[in-house]
């Protein structure tokens, strides 16, 4: 399935030298947006409106963060299948993983906006999840050039304006990977997919989007110990991430940064 499609548009154009307003064809790069549904062990688990690239890092990045496994080798294997209207994602998860899965089952229709929909109580949002040990500390001189390659690297964004990016980088602040997608919260899932494929190499994530509690939460949860976001934080995800050692950073931009949480990790020098 196309990640990019091409389609034909009328956009309003004025000139100078005829001041009436025009419609003019052109082609136009729109990024895909599908529904993709994760099945574990054969039973749909959710539904979750995504780009359609990367979806092997997806489902694992998503089960990691949500708790339905512990590690990756509670995955036995992955196969992306296109069906009518869509894509399923087929996970064969492990006996023990999926027995805990049927108990704690919920069906959700994920949005790109939205984290939780379908969640049947409010406790079932806040997750348990360890407090952070501080295993490094990042120089924030090295900031601007991260988000230089964020931008540079951004190329379903670039051509499409429709996507968001979450991109992990080293402590010397280079760039080791990046997901886009339409859904900020499925690109960062597919970025923690990436990390565990990876062993979790040490470094740091950043997004193009707001740092919301479920962002936060994300990271903890995959033992990622700092969050920078191009937006603001949430109070809630500022709460969350004090309360769980996490290092959160939003409003980044070159020269400046606020920093919400976690300022231990962080350095001037």
């Amino acid at each position: 399935m196309h990640w990019i499609i091409n389609k034909t548009i009328n956009f309003l154009k004025k000139i100078p030298e005829n001041p009436t307003a025009l419609f003019i064809e052109k082609q136009d790069s729109l990024a895909a947006e599908v529904p993709v549904s994760l099945v574990y062990n054969g039973i749909a688990h959710t539904v979750m409106m995504c780009s359609p690239q990367d979806l092997e890092d997806f489902a694992l990045g998503f089960s990691l963060a949500e708790g339905i496994i512990e590690k990756k080798a509670d995955i036995y294997g992955i196969d992306v299948v296109e069906v009518c209207n869509g894509i399923e994602v087929q996970i064969e998860l492990s006996s023990r993983q999926f027995v805990a899965l049927k108990d704690h089952r919920r069906t959700l229709t994920g949005r790109t906006g939205c984290g939780i929909c379908g969640t049947e109580q409010i406790s079932q949002v806040y997750k348990k999840l360890p407090k952070l040990d501080r295993t490094f500390q990042f120089n924030l001189n090295l900031l601007d050039g991260c988000l230089a390659q964020l931008q540079t690297n951004q190329e379903l964004g670039k051509e499409t304006g429709a996507t968001h990016a979450a991109a992990f980088f080293d402590l010397s602040g280079n760039l080791l990977a990046i997901r886009e997608d339409v859904g900020r919260h499925v690109a960062l899932d597919k970025l923690i997919g990436w990390h565990a494929k990876q062993n979790q190499p040490q470094g740091f994530v950043l997004v193009s989007s707001r740092a919301s509690y479920e962002m936060v939460q994300k990271s903890v949860a995959c033992g990622i110990e700092l969050l920078v976001a191009i937006s603001a934080a949430t109070d809630l995800a500022v709460n969350m991430a004090e309360q769980h050692n996490l290092s959160l950073i939003g409003f980044a931009r070159p020269g400046k940064a606020n920093i919400y949480a976690g300022k231990e990790r962080l350095l001037l020098a």
